[in-house]
Formats: C-alpha cells, sequence, structure tokens
C-alpha cells in the first residue's frame, strides 16, 4: 500500500486545536447542523450498492456513519492527516458492513493509486480550512482521480449572502481558522475553483443557515470523455 503524502505538513485539527479532537463530534453538532447537511448530502449523492465513494478530508467518520444508515454496501474509503480524529472513526464505523476504510496522511492522487477510481468524492469542512492554493490542488486532484463521468460533493461554507450569516462567520469560523483562508469560502469562490480545476455542471443544490454561517453543497460532474 502506498503511502498518504507526508503527516508530516501542518494541517488544522478536527476541533481546531489537538487536545479538542474529542469534543469535535459534539461541537461540530452543534454549531453546523450538521445531521441535517450530512443527511441531505447523503441524499444528493443517490449512493447505488458496490458503489465506490472517497471522503477527502473523513476527520471522526460521520460521512461513513450517514452512508452506513441511508447507503449501505458502498465502499467507503476516508484519507485524513489527523491521526486522532482517524482513530475515533475507525472506532465509531467498525460494525458497518463492508467496513470503511481509513487512512492517515494529505490527500493527493498517488495516496489511493492501490483503489478503483471512486464514483463519487465528497469533500466535507476541508475547503475553509487551507489557503486558496491548497483548495485549488485539492480540486486538481479530486479531478485526477475521480472516475469518468463521476461527481464531487463539496459541503462547506460557502458564499455569506446575507448580513446575520456575515456576521456569525466573522465571529466564529474566522476567529477560529483566521481571515486569509476563509474568506474566499465566504466570497463565493469555491464554485470558481472547481471549474478551474476541470469539473463541469457546477451548481449549488442546497444552502443550510447554522449559527456558525451558511454552508452549502455544491456538486460538479467529471465529464465522460
Amino acid at each position: 500500500m502506498p503511502d498518504p503524502i507526508s503527516v508530516a505538513r501542518s494541517y488544522t485539527p478536527a476541533a481546531g486545536y489537538h487536545f479538542l479532537t474529542p469534543c469535535y463530534d459534539f461541537g461540530v453538532a452543534v454549531t453546523t447542523r450538521e445531521r441535517v447537511w450530512r443527511d441531505r448530502l447523503v441524499h444528493h449523492m443517490a449512493l447505488a450498492e458496490g458503489e465506490v465513494i472517497l471522503d477527502i478530508g473523513s476527520g471522526t467518520g460521520n460521512l461513513a456513519l450517514a452512508i452506513a444508515r441511508h447507503s449501505p454496501g458502498v465502499r467507503y474509503l476516508g484519507i485524513d492527516p489527523d491521526e486522532a480524529a482517524t482513530r475515533i472513526a475507525q472506532t465509531k464505523t467498525a460494525q458497518i458492513v463492508p467496513l470503511p476504510e481509513f487512512r492517515v496522511g494529505f490527500f493527493g492522487a498517488s495516496a489511493i493509486d492501490d483503489w478503483l477510481s471512486p464514483a463519487k468524492i465528497a469533500l466535507c469542512l476541508v475547503l475553509h480550512q487551507v489557503g486558496l492554493d491548497e483548495k485549488a490542488r485539492l480540486l486538481r486532484e479530486a479531478w485526477q482521480v475521480l472516475a469518468p463521468g463521476g461527481k464531487l460533493y463539496v459541503a462547506d461554507y460557502g458564499e455569506q449572502r446575507s448580513r446575520l450569516m456575515r456576521l456569525l462567520f466573522r465571529l466564529t469560523i474566522q476567529q477560529l481558522d483566521g481571515v486569509q483562508d476563509t474568506q474566499p469560502n465566504a466570497d463565493g469562490l469555491l464554485p470558481v475553483l472547481m471549474r478551474e480545476a476541470g469539473f463541469r455542471d457546477v451548481r449549488e443544490l442546497e444552502t443550510f443557515r447554522t449559527p456558525t454561517g451558511a454552508i452549502a453543497i455544491i456538486e460538479a460532474s467529471k465529464p465522460r470523455i
């Protein structure tokens, strides 16, 4: 098995700080209405039994659990640089059949070249935590590994269209993760970056108002040829 991209690079832990990782699930549930948008994400993904899915930034395994609730029988691979979060994910999903696979590392095409090309890729609450160049890199690498005709689903803080959402986003997410990395999301640049990475038919499916700002589900496709 190839080693994922070196975990020596820096990253933002699941809850912002390593010592808060055990509290991540509670915090994200309260502050982002997670159960609502994750269930809707799985609905939009319309996964079929046996379908291969890649979860970039799999965290503590909450998407794997949501998929198991609504779309059993999916072949799931999650990759995340946070070893502590990955251990939690493995424990939480130990009873799922087929067993989800989790790898510790930064995502890159070489990290999963021993897997089948995924038909669906999910990127949840990752892109707002990284700089503009890394956002673009992740999307390019996702396009590279996605099977022709496959779809990418981004669930993350999107354009903050209302005064209230902009205020909540500024007082919470931008205080925790900084302005430089998060402002492109708030300015609505994610669809632009997705198109620049090669994706087509980019569209925002739903937006969810949360106590920390608006979270959007954005779908995009990779052409078959």
